[in-house]
């Protein structure tokens, strides 16, 4: 059906099936969004059953509007094609989380409670799931998760209502008594029984799905259905500290009730569970917490309950889509400022971008991120004035902790980040030591001119096309002569020009430019974690990788959300053949990168390298999604579309591999990265001939880095060709 107009849908790609039916993205030509469409097979049309079960999946989820249940927006027919609109979803399912590792225990526990919270907004509605498991659990990159598949969904008496006396009764139900329904791992024993059921199947099936997150393997199994239902029936499970003994405290008592064989003594209500999960999240949020650097495994505890802050893109009241970088400069400006304070646990740029421009409120906040307070604003510049409205929410009761109008001049900016950071500070009770009040003092330039260059030239550096990596350049080279002592700006420049060498050609004139500018941002400020990625580029080029490595790490440590340094590890750690290192570090990495998609092709080549086939899909999935994120906002980044072709390639979408490769290479056609990747895209086509001749093109046009090529798993079906090895030979 792909490129079929149904309605006023446009199919545009598939993205999975199952017992009930076929999942395709499409555009919404009337309201210009993305949708997901579920198609009942056509042998399943004729089945009124099955077409029932079908429209009762769509009546359920409709009839629910929650945070954390996929939303259907209408059931439609097209030609006797019956399909259900719904929310295009982000992210992975839980089933494919734990393919790839053990769920950490904060994380289980706030994936428990949203499942939780769902299934107490759909049980009020008197809806009953009965098919929760991994599969039908998707957990997007904020960590914030989407029920959905309400196919098995039984309408009830909502919670409260009365009840029939006769529990033999079935109500608005397609099944008869004696018919087991569900998926058999995570059935309850009046499931597997056949019997009717109620809200508490759900429950001990979210049971089933807890201890299968704390220990990885289920609590039910057999290698039969008949020995599985033999022990949900009979058996009970292997305790959880004997499987795990590192599962959290508590957590296995909340399971052992929830899988209670006697409905009458499991849980009562999904509000009854989703409590103590809170209690128990509230206890393990007072106790050690991993550090925020994220890239150390294995590195020790943080310090203990300290206040954290999400900072959220301050809204543009400007009406000026110009003024969006000014307003992002802003907000991150107090992300950094927040940070200099120990006392405080600040949320990175990476991790609220996902936020920007999206309506939430306090109170997602906190169940998403876990944090106990949220800054909201806006901003409107006028000429020389500036008006900022600021507000520090406390997550849990939505009550406001401090709030302030300010009426500024535009020169005052730096005063007012400083000023704002005190006063959370203060609302917060977290007294400033000497050092923090001077650091949250200094300013890092003097010259406003200069201030608004820079932010101007990081708007277009994170753009990543050639265009706008060159003019960034200029703008921080600009506000450099304005004010030669602005450290920050003359590491923004360098670590410009370095991107602009790996991407575009590898002129030594770049990163001739790069190590200039870098050495000036190292006089001026040594420590600045910016200055400190401008040198590992430097030290990357000149083969010193594992210095390279040291820096930038060091980098990530001072600021959890370097720009750059993210990449820089990775790309290190790959070209000097350090596969388990990167693949240790590759979630913490990719947390850190934000919006770089850049981040994802080191990871998913040592994966690779490694044979860890699952665990590389995976990665080539989630970069195929932030490609395709990236391109709607920078359509004219011919990088991302060349690599795009290359995800296409290895996803088995040759004609969508084929015309994102043709018209990178038609708008760039002598440039050198542009060219090596179409040549990758090629290779993973098995059109090897093309490969290489576009391959001579790019290490003619200066693509010669052979460590790189040599390791890279998209050109292996070169090796020992001939003119590979001269392009490419391998260094001693």
């Amino acid at each position: 059906m792909i490129g079929q107009s149904v309605s006023h849908y446009t199919v545009l790609r598939s993205l999975g099936a199952g017992g009930m039916g076929v999942v395709y993205e499409a555009e919404d030509t009337k309201l210009g969004r993305r949708v997901a469409l579920k198609f009942l097979p056509p042998e399943l049309s004729r089945d009124p059953q099955a077409l029932e079960r079908f429209q009762r999946e769509a009546r359920a989820a409709s009839a629910l509007n929650h945070p954390n249940i996929c939303t259907v927006y209408s059931i439609d027919q097209h030609e006797r094609e019956h399909f259900i609109v719904m929310e295009l979803l982000d992210g992975e399912s839980l089933s494919a989380l734990l393919n790839r590792q053990r769920v950490e225990p904060l994380a289980l526990v706030d994936i428990g409670i949203q499942i939780a919270d769902a299934l107490e907004s759909a049980h009020a509605k008197g809806i009953v799931h009965r098919d929760i498991k991994p599969a039908n659990v998707i957990i997007n990159g904020r960590g914030q998760v989407k029920v959905l598949d309400f196919g098995l969904a039984k309408f009830d008496s909502p919670r409260g209502a009365s009840r029939p006396a006769d529990e033999t009764q079935v109500s608005a139900d397609l099944t008869t008594p004696g018919t087991a329904m569900g998926t058999v791992s995570y059935m309850s024993p009046e499931q597997a029984r056949g019997q009717l059921t109620d809200l508490r199947t759900d429950l001990f099936s979210l049971g089933a799905l807890l201890y299968q997150m704390a220990t990885g393997v289920l609590p039910f199994h057999g290698d039969t259905q008949a020995v599985v239902f033999e022990a949900i029936l009979n058996r009970d499970p292997k305790p959880m500290s004997d499987v795990n003994p590192a599962a959290p405290a508590g957590l296995e008592q909340i399971v052992e009730k929830a899988l209670e064989k006697d409905r009458s003594l499991r849980y009562q209500s999904a509000t009854d569970l989703k409590t103590d999960l809170q209690r128990l999240r509230r206890k393990l949020d007072s106790g050690p917490k991993r550090s925020t650097s994220g890239v150390e495994p294995g590195s020790g505890p943080a310090k203990a309950a300290e206040a954290s802050v999400a900072v959220l893109y301050f809204e543009n009241l400007s009406g000026v889509k110009e003024d969006e970088y000014f307003r992002d400069g802003i907000t991150e400006d107090i992300i950094t400022e927040l940070s200099k304070i120990k006392g405080l646990r600040v949320f990175s740029r990476a991790t609220v971008l996902a936020y920007r421009d999206k309506t939430v409120t306090p109170a997602q906040i906190g169940q998403q991120l876990s944090a106990s307070c949220v800054l909201t604003g806006s901003l409107r510049r006028a000429g020389n004035r500036l008006r900022i409205n600021a507000q520090l929410v406390d997550t849990r009761t939505d009550f406001p902790l401090w709030s302030e109008r300010y009426d500024r001049e535009l020169q005052d900016v730096f005063e007012l980040q400083d000023e704002i950071a005190r006063k959370i500070a203060m609302a917060l009770r977290v007294t400033l030591s000497p050092q923090e009040s001077a650091a949250l003092a200094a300013k890092p330039t003097d010259n406003l001119q200069a201030y608004d260059l820079y932010l101007r030239a990081k708007s277009h550096a994170r753009r990543m096309t050639r265009q706008d990596l060159e003019l960034s350049y200029q703008m921080f080279q600009q506000a450099v002569v304005l004010d030669g002592g602005f450290a920050h700006a003359y590491a923004a420049m360098a670590n410009a020009a370095a991107l602009h060498h790996y991407n575009y050609g590898r002129q030594p004139l770049w990163m001739d430019r790069a190590e200039a500018a870098s050495e000036q941002a190292t006089a001026l400020r040594p420590e600045l974690p910016e200055a400190e990625v401008a040198r590992a580029w430097v030290l990357h080029t000149r083969r010193r990788h594992d210095e390279a490595v040291r820096i930038a790490r060091q980098a990530l440590a001072r600021k959890p959300d370097c720009e750059g340094a993210p990449y820089l590890i990775g790309r290190c750690l790959f070209t000097s053949g350090r596969y388990q290192e990167l693949a240790d570090i590759a979630e913490p990495l990719i947390q850190a990168a934000g919006e770089d998609y850049n981040v994802y092709s080191p990871i998913q080549n040592a994966l690779g390298a490694l044979g860890k086939k699952d665990a590389e899909r995976n990665i080539r999935q989630r970069r195929t999604q932030a490609l395709e994120v990236h391109l709607k906002g920078v359509p004219e980044d011919v990088r991302a579309r060349v690599a795009l072709a290359i995800d296409f390639a290895i996803l088995n979408r040759p004609e969508d591999a084929l015309r994102e490769v043709n018209l990178a290479m038609l708008l760039r056609p002598d440039e050198a990265s542009v060219l090596y990747n179409a040549a990758c895209a090629y290779c993973r086509l098995g059109r090897k001939a093309e490969a290489l001749g576009v391959l001579a093109k790019a290490h003619a046009a200066g693509f010669g880095d052979s460590d790189w090529a040599r390791r890279d798993p998209d050109l292996a079906i070169l090796h020992g060709e001939p003119e590979f090895e001269r392009l490419y030979p391998e260094k001693t």
